[in-house]
């Protein structure tokens, strides 16, 4: 295994066994509080674990070896499991959520016992919080200084930027949540219950959509990030044996990569001493990425005008 997937596995232990405690906290003070925000709230821990559930199964069947029917192994079957946890997030996530709160305001109910809920929110907050902690201090580890807005955008780590998203918007949803039973418990009013039950439902179809069109990326065929493309041409570039790059594919491919090269070499005094150049250029590249599990080189006289 990979060093990013030991990291996205030890978050997504993270996130399950602080989702799965705090499900049965919320379904029990839903029952016992008549809250549709804690309803819902609940309904999201569960589809948390569910999704946490998806990724490692994800991640095991990654690990298959290449088969004759797949060649180049399963490593982007990961991108399926996390597009699943993705709809699952929105539909069971955020708009049961929705659904629950809109029922909610048509049927509007008085809470009852208000610090249970509370206490339960106050509780689910820290074990959120240590979840995202420990996603955060593996994104860290792979992020190389970028924020976290800028690691979203450019990660290939499916499993681990579902899992950030995934307690954020917990996070998020318990804040909503928090501040909905307050002000049902200060007005008297259930309606806040229901309003909160409908925002944290929004909120987290927000994120999934989000999630969905970054994992929509991978599944269509993503490049390498870009700072790894660009240092593996300027890698290839400054090989002795190489006059210049002509074009480089690198597709990430779950944890691997895979390299199409094209370049012009250096004269070489036999069809064997090229053939010795570019197994020299290959080994060095998957010397310093390990990651490269494929690499298809191909040599051309570039340019007629080079």
């Amino acid at each position: 295994m990979s060093a990013n997937s030991e990291g996205s596995t030890k978050a997504i232990f993270y996130a399950l066994g602080a989702n799965g405690g705090i499900a049965v906290a919320k379904f029990t003070a839903a029952i016992f509080t008549s809250s549709g925000a804690m309803l819902a709230e609940a309904i999201h821990s569960t589809a948390d674990c569910i999704n946490q559930i998806f990724l490692l199964v994800g991640i095991k069947e990654a690990k298959r070896p290449p088969d004759a029917s797949h060649p180049m192994g399963y490593g982007r079957v990961v991108y399926f499991w996390a597009m699943m946890v993705a709809l699952l997030l929105f539909f069971l996530g955020g708009a049961f959520s929705v659904m629950e709160g809109v029922e909610r305001l048509k049927h509007a109910e008085p809470l009852k016992n208000p610090m249970v809920a509370l206490t339960v929110l106050g509780v689910s907050v820290i074990l959120e919080a240590f979840s995202l902690y420990g996603a955060m201090v593996e994104i860290r580890k792979i992020s190389e200084g970028k924020n976290f807005f800028q690691w979203f955008r450019e990660t290939r780590q499916s499993e681990l930027m579902v899992v950030a998203g995934e307690d954020i918007a917990a996070l998020a949803g318990l804040g909503v949540a928090f501040i909905a039973v307050v002000l049902s418990v200060v007005t008297g009013n259930p309606v806040w219950d229901a309003v909160g039950s409908i925002i944290v439902g929004c909120l987290l179809m927000v994120i999934a959509f989000f999630i969905v069109r970054e994992v929509k990326a991978m599944i269509t065929g993503e490049s390498a990030a870009p700072e790894v493309n660009e240092a593996i041409r300027a890698h290839i570039t400054n090989h002795p044996h190489v006059d210049h790059v002509i074009n480089l594919i690198a597709l990430q491919w779950g944890d691997q990569l895979m390299l199409a090269v094209q370049a012009k070499m250096h004269p070489q005094a036999s069809d064997k001493a090229l053939i010795a150049a570019i197994n020299e250029v290959e080994a060095g590249i998957q010397s310093k990425w390990p990651q490269v599990k494929w690499c298809f080189f191909e040599p051309d006289v570039g340019n007629t005008s080079d």
